[in-house]
């Protein structure tokens, strides 16, 4: 059997993440998200097509040609022109049945396996907002009868969620596809005439779907996949530490006096905690990196080779690859008015649908001692902030471009 995975796609959304590696290599508990993808579809699949075009140097460079036993192939997309387009470049490597899905979100593997089942399927999720969605409506048996992207009235509530079983002959629909108003070749559209033809299933998920629209939902899915995470102790515990429900520690990594470990939490190799720490839930650091004295974690991801100095607090946050926070910086996390803190996409406040939401910061930012970062705050690779600084809005060069 084989998988078609869509990954060519830049994601200006998850800037500044997405500036220095493309989005499938956006790490999730010290793994790329592409690994937990593909972890779902080990055992089903003999042959993953990747669809790349973004930095696909870097993605090939990372997976090679085999996964957990099944093969990769990897095919270029040279210009974005849509999922249909994308799909299309899998045709030369397609036998006859096949999945196709987008590669930046985790599908269950209990809905993988089910949805397996059928000839020509596609999964859906119930969802509470639909307007939002492209949107099924089907019969009483769940076949497709119509799909209505972001309907403006209610017509349902089954959102398409981008996860396809079907036919070697799909592709003579998608050549045949009319373009969509951006110009663009859509997935959805061809499934859409196909339904006309054939009997095409909405099959509602029983398991998870982690979508990965935007930065902060890389803590979303940490903290759900966390709750999978084992004790492993691999490196050194001095006297008078605390480790309180899972925690993995990495070879060559070495966890100081007084350091207070709340699990779950992931810990790379070669690091060096404490004293005085506090690591809270949900957390995961990668390797290479130095944690300081009296610091406090929560809730965040801190990539490889960081340096974060003493008494700084880093809560609901991302930490670029090689950042280095000065003395005392503070992410802030939550808003005075106890509303969802919001963050700027391309100049505009998008709500995070979170509690509470730190700092996203890109690879080799440093922070100034005493540095203060307002919730949802965005700063672009290697720029610098004063001692003192309070970072109010987003850090983008002024001579960057979208």
């Amino acid at each position: 059997m084989q998988a078609v995975l869509m990954v060519a796609g830049k994601s200006t959304r998850t800037f500044p993440l997405t500036l220095t590696r493309p989005k499938p290599l956006l790490p999730i508990m010290n793994r790329p998200l592409i690994y937990h993808s593909l972890d779902q579809l080990a055992g089903l699949f003999d042959e993953i097509i990747l669809i790349t075009g973004y930095r696909k140097e870097m993605i090939e460079a990372r997976l090679g040609n085999e996964y957990r036993g099944m093969k990769i192939i990897y095919q270029e997309q040279k210009k974005q022109l849509g999922t249909g387009h994308a799909l299309l470049q899998a045709k030369p490597h397609i036998h006859d049945k096949f999945v196709a899905m987008n590669g930046d979100d985790i599908f269950a593997r209990i809905d993988l396996e089910h949805i397996l089942t059928y000839e020509y399927a596609v999964l859906v999720k119930q969802v509470q907002n639909p307007a939002l969605y492209g949107v099924y409506q089907v019969d009483e048996k769940n076949r497709v009868l119509n799909l209505v992207e972001k309907p403006k009235e209610f017509i349902g509530d089954l959102a398409n969620i981008g996860c396809y079983v079907l036919q070697a002959d799909f592709f003579e629909e998608l050549e045949n596809t009319a373009l969509s108003e951006r110009g663009e070749i859509e997935v959805t559209s061809a499934v859409y005439s196909m339904a006309q033809k054939r009997d095409i299933y909405a099959i509602p998920i029983q398991g998870f779907w982690l979508p990965t629209g935007f930065s902060w939902d890389l803590l979303n899915h940490q903290q759900l996949l966390m709750k999978d995470v084992q004790s492993d102790i691999k490196g050194v515990i001095e006297q008078g530490v605390l480790l309180k429900g899972p925690v993995s520690v990495g070879v060559n990594t070495t966890i100081k006096s007084g350091v207070y470990i709340e699990g779950p939490v992931v810990i790379g190799d070669n690091c060096e905690i404490g004293p005085n720490c506090y690591l809270r839930p949900y957390t995961a650091i990668g390797d290479n990196c130095r944690i300081g004295q009296s610091v406090e974690i929560k809730c965040s991801l801190i990539m490889p080779d960081c340096f974060i100095q003493h008494l700084s607090y880093v809560g609901d946050s991302i930490v670029g690859q090689g950042s280095r926070l000065g003395a005392g910086t503070i992410t802030a996390n939550r808003r005075h008015d106890g509303e969802s803190p919001r963050s700027k996409i391309r100049g505009v406040l998008v709500d995070t649908r979170r509690d509470k939401m730190g700092a996203i910061l890109g690879d080799g930012v440093q922070t100034g001692i005493h540095t203060a970062i307002y919730p949802g705050r965005k700063i672009w690779p290697n720029m610098q902030t004063s001692p003192g600084a309070i970072v109010d809005d987003d850090m983008i060069p002024n001579d960057f471009t979208w």
